[in-house]
């Protein structure tokens, strides 16, 4: 079968859930977007990886990259390989020692890794037909041929009255208190006044 790239082009609040978060993958050469509805800290554990934030203690994911760098394992790939009953499979696709194994991931955890290895992620034209949606332009005639941008995270006007100091000292805080989002949004606000 043959493989279709995808990149992770926005992750927002479900529409159809409100604990739940959605991925939203995008074919690298179409219009078409496979969105997959995940949980909160899934959501988490894929924004402190696409944010490029460092945790005080590593997450799980960041503990299993370690593990597989220890032991020189390399993720060369995430597959989606299957829809069944709208739940997406997914499958890592590993190299050791010159032999390719896969392992059986759930498709929040296989994004999150590919993330942190930088790895691409690839899916089948079933599950793209089964699941996905074109996005059409701006006039509703035809598949919409740019990339949705990622959503911008807004810096909270909590933290515009706060000196460059007690910004850095708030952002050692919640990054202690594992609070990826506003560590984001902390992280946003000292960007800008660079």
């Amino acid at each position: 079968m043959k493989k279709i790239e995808l990149e992770i082009v926005a992750l927002s609040h479900s529409t159809s859930s409100s604990p739940n978060y959605a991925v939203v993958l995008g074919e690298q050469s179409g219009a078409r977007r496979l969105p997959i509805v995940i949980g909160g800290p899934e959501a988490q554990a894929l924004a402190v990886a696409m944010e490029r934030l460092s945790p005080t203690r590593p997450m799980t994911h960041d503990l299993m990259k370690n593990i597989f760098n220890t032991f020189e394992i390399k993720l060369q790939e995430v597959i989606i390989s299957n829809l069944l009953d709208g739940i997406f499979y997914a499958r890592l696709i590993c190299l050791k020692d010159g032999d390719t194994v896969e392992i059986d991931s759930r498709t929040s955890d296989a994004l999150a890794l590919a993330v942190r290895f930088e790895c691409p992620i690839y899916t089948y034209e079933f599950i793209l037909d089964a699941a996905g949606v074109v996005l059409e332009d701006a006039e509703g005639k035809g598949p919409e041929r740019q990339t949705v941008k990622k959503k911008q995270k807004k810096s909270s006007s909590n933290y515009k009255h706060y000196s460059i100091d007690e910004l850095n000292q708030k952002l050692d805080e919640v990054l202690a208190d594992e609070d990826y989002e506003k560590a984001a949004k902390i992280r946003d606000e000292l960007k800008k006044r660079e």
